[in-house]
């Protein structure tokens, strides 16, 4: 009887604790920021608190959007104009890619993930290939403009840049992506579509009109044209009146995860040896280039910007760097992390096969990204 207890005991931990095993980036960021916190005290400073609040709204703004149908309206409109599944992801991946100069990458991939877990569902195909190429899009199309990802509005003021200098620093990244992205696209596998789907209508107009508002006033507030806080507060009151139940269909998990990550890139970033080495490597632009690449493996590309700003003034390279460096590990790029949680939300089972082949497409492009970049800095 007793040995019977201790293994329903031992059972019953388990099943508490098989979402670590489930959920691996999870799983990651929560060791790297237990075991950093060994290594430097934690502080509140590190967390980004716009990012999450901002990170929230649009999460309960796209569930509302699912909810109401309007992701099903957008997925049948696509697949019934499109004869085979390359074109559906053609279409998802090129909207990323130009989307993302405005409205930042993460914005992007939490907004057209869900399309494309939905037209998944619709015309029973394959996305995964789709999702990860969609996140590389997000990540290179963002590069070209200074809105597009915090790194590059963070360099943009710190050295006070001007448009024309960096448009004409970033450009040719920005289109040798771009270029790579189609042949990546060129190269998936893709099936005959025969589908002819009913227009789906959508469930209330009304709320649908109120939830496109409130989005609209997300991405002003993460523009900064108002509070982050007032927009919120706006879309807390929204959801209550509307469906209090969308609060419990969001993946809290995420946000939790991006909390571990920041506690561990400020607890590493403030490392007295990482900074005296920093000091003493970055002597030249190519030292300048690397170092932003590989900084943005260990600790993500924004926070990487920001420490090795504080040690170099030759922009260009650092700017060059951590855009490129966003490829390459799930990390390289937090918004990589909102694609792979989406994924996993529904497809728990292809956790580890998803992040193999994110790697092996992230560190083709960075390895092929930084090499030709490289060269180009070195001829001009």
């Amino acid at each position: 009887m007793k040995e019977y207890v201790l293994t329903q005991n031992a059972k019953n931990t388990w099943l508490k604790f098989a979402f670590l095993k489930k959920d691996l980036v999870f799983t990651i960021s929560l060791i790297l920021a237990m075991v950093s916190c060994f290594i430097h005290p934690p502080r509140l400073e590190y967390i980004n608190f716009k990012v999450l609040v901002s990170l929230f709204n649009l999460m309960l703004a796209i569930k509302a959007f699912e909810e109401l149908k309007i992701l099903d309206k957008f997925a049948i409109g696509i697949l019934n104009k499109c004869k085979s599944s390359k074109q559906v992801s053609a279409i998802l991946i090129l909207l990323c890619f130009f989307i993302s100069m405005f409205v930042t990458n993460d914005v992007a991939l939490i907004t057209f993930v869900p399309l494309s877990l939905t037209i998944s569902k619709k015309a029973n195909i394959n996305i995964m290939e789709t999702i990860i190429l969609q996140t590389i899009a997000a990540n290179i199309g963002s590069s070209l403009t200074p809105m597009g990802n915090p790194q590059n509005l963070f360099i943009f003021s710190h050295y006070g840049i001007s448009p024309a200098q960096f448009f004409t620093t970033i450009l040719l990244l920005a289109i040798l992506g771009g270029s790579s992205l189609y042949f990546s696209i060129y190269r998936l596998k893709g099936k005959k579509l025969n589908v002819d789907l009913e227009p789906i209508p959508m469930k209330n107009r009304k709320k649908a009109a109120v939830w496109g508002i409130v989005f609209c006033i997300i991405i002003v507030s993460i523009f900064e044209g108002m509070s982050y806080q007032l927009a919120a507060i706006i879309t807390l009151l929204t959801a209550c009146v509307l469906d209090f139940k969308l609060l419990g269909k969001i993946d809290y998990l995420l946000l939790i995860t991006f909390i571990c990550f920041f506690i561990f890139i400020g607890n590493i970033s403030n490392i007295e040896v990482l900074r005296d080495f920093a000091n003493e490597s970055l002597k030249n632009s190519t030292s300048v280039y690397f170092s932003s690449i590989l900084a943005s493996q260990l600790i993500s590309n924004v926070p990487a910007s920001i420490l090795l700003s504080n040690f170099t003034m030759d922009w260009q390279s650092l700017l060059l760097g951590v855009n490129i460096g966003g490829l390459g590990t799930i990390i390289a790029s937090l918004a990589s992390v909102i694609s792979y949680k989406l994924y996993i939300q529904s497809n728990p089972d292809k956790s580890k096969r998803y992040l193999i082949k994110f790697s092996l497409y992230n560190f083709s492009f960075l390895f092929f990204l930084s090499l030709i970049q490289f060269l180009i800095l070195k001829i001009f």
